[in-house]
């Protein structure tokens, strides 16, 4: 029997959305293994692993990354009752086909190629003293942007569902980056369930605002939090596309852009792109709903790079 807290769906979700030393981690769990054991039935396999090395893997202070240590992996996935390559694919990149892994964490980008603003975005982390990643996985995001009258982006407001991957988490790093012309400070936080605003920073000259939201509730590694927040923006100029980067790969996205019934464009189509300055592919055209003048794509497992919608108004 799994512990409490720890499930076989829990399993299943983070098997699908990763990272890595989580689904390693509630996979011991739910099977009720001590490292120890697991050391010895892998030896038992003619794969020898160190119990330290399989304790870093699951704190992630380490990832496999050696072809011996690929292959205690794919050891663990046949240990713990795991599909084929569940464990393997959450290393990324090369280590998926059995080379070593490309980065000491689940496959991420930098800021820098992901958005123009980087240097401001980094500045106003770096301000705020967080980890790269937070401690949080991202599990789903449901996104709803709103466009005005005078085409302008009035604002956007999110449902997102987090969990943490260590313990302690008590807050996420929401992100704003205005159109052209956006004024960061008349840019208005909105924090909405289960959370509450902490400190806001803003650069004037990339109209970037950067607000903590804090939890109502310090997280252990594992579980799950829902939150909403949204921007209240209206000061750019004509927005002509609405785009996300993601520096770390997660679960479900959905956006949604809703137009006023006096600014409505001629065309809408989604993309994709691996990076600021990459070619956007994956394009395809959405059909504007006719009462609720929205479109809207779902992306089901989200990979580093920048997702969007784009539109034309005449």
């Amino acid at each position: 029997m799994a512990p409490p807290g720890h499930t076989e769906a829990d399993l299943a979700q983070v098997l699908h959305t990763g990272p890595f030393h989580l689904a390693l981690r509630t996979a011991l769990a739910v099977r009720g293994l001590p490292l120890q054991r697991v050391q010895h039935h892998l030896a038992h396999r003619g794969i020898k692993v160190g119990v330290t090395s399989l304790c870093y893997w699951q704190q992630g202070a380490r990832r496999p990354q050696r072809p011996e240590s690929l292959k205690a992996v794919r050891g663990l996935e046949e240990l713990l009752r795991l599909p084929a390559g569940s464990l393997i694919r959450l290393l990324g990149g090369a280590g998926a086909t059995g080379g070593p892994a490309e980065a000491e964490r689940p496959a991420t980008r930098s800021y820098r190629s992901l958005v123009g603003v980087s240097g401001a975005v980094e500045e106003l982390l770096a301000g705020l003293e967080s980890p790269a990643d937070g401690g949080l996985h991202t599990v789903g995001h449901h996104e709803r942007v709103r466009i005005g009258a005078a085409r302008e982006l009035v604002g956007r407001d999110s449902q997102h569902v987090v969990r943490a991957h260590r313990d302690g988490v008590d807050r996420y790093l929401a992100i704003h980056h205005g159109d052209p012309g956006c004024d960061a400070e008349r840019v208005v936080v909105r924090a909405g369930e289960n959370c509450r605003t902490g400190r806001v920073r803003r650069h004037p000259g990339t109209g970037v605002v950067v607000a903590e939201l804090l939890f109502d509730a310090r997280l252990r590694a594992g579980e799950t939090y829902v939150f909403g927040y949204g921007f209240e923006d209206g000061t750019g100029g004509v927005s002509g596309e609405y785009v996300r980067g993601f520096s770390f790969a997660g679960g479900q996205y959905v956006l949604q852009v809703r137009f006023h019934e006096e600014a409505l464009p001629v065309r809408c189509r989604r993309f994709a792109q691996t990076s600021a300055g990459a070619p956007r592919g994956a394009r395809g055209d959405l059909t504007l709903s006719g009462r609720h003048r929205t479109v809207h794509f779902v992306e089901q497992g989200v990979r580093p790079g920048i997702l969007g919608i784009d539109w034309d108004w005449d």
